[in-house]
């Protein structure tokens, strides 16, 4: 999807997307192997009762869902970051994730013209319908000639 197409106000449907358990330990295991990601039997006697999906793993299944159904074959190259994360219920294996996008602002940088600028809040909804990622980014596109655009 091109940036012209990601105008302020545009939502987003993406997904479904199942997390699988062999998904979420392995995923624990190389980035966050924090027991109540990693040992299914330890977690069920913890504060979860039972095993959950890291929120960086949660954060890595939007960017999926994300750079498939929304960037690619876009001008995207970059982000400054995010605003705020929160992940207010945890993924379990076996949930079913939906993503919500709402465009919050979508425009050109008035200090560089060759760079388009998009502010989106992301929510990622299980089966449930409860909220398991919220967050707001800012990512860049390069929209036109940055070389000619500074002369």
């Amino acid at each position: 999807m091109k940036f012209a197409e990601i105008t302020t106000g545009r939502r987003f449907t993406l997904g479904p997307i199942t997390v699988a358990e062999e998904e979420v330990i392995a995923f624990a295991e190389q980035y966050d192997d924090q027991w109540f990601h990693t040992d299914p039997q330890r977690a069920e006697d913890g504060p979860f009762r039972g095993l959950i999906a890291s929120g960086w793993h949660t954060c890595a299944l939007a960017m999926r869902l994300v750079s498939r159904g929304i960037l690619n074959g876009s001008e995207s190259y970059a982000s400054p970051g995010l605003t705020y994360v929160c992940w207010p219920k945890p993924v379990r294996p076996g949930d079913t994730l939906t993503l919500e996008i709402v465009v919050h602002e979508a425009r050109i940088s008035a200090s560089r013209p060759w760079l388009g600028i998009v502010r989106w809040q992301w929510r990622m909804l299980n089966q449930s319908g409860l909220e398991v990622l919220d967050l707001e980014a800012t990512s860049m596109f390069k929209i036109g000639n940055e070389a000619s655009a500074s002369h």
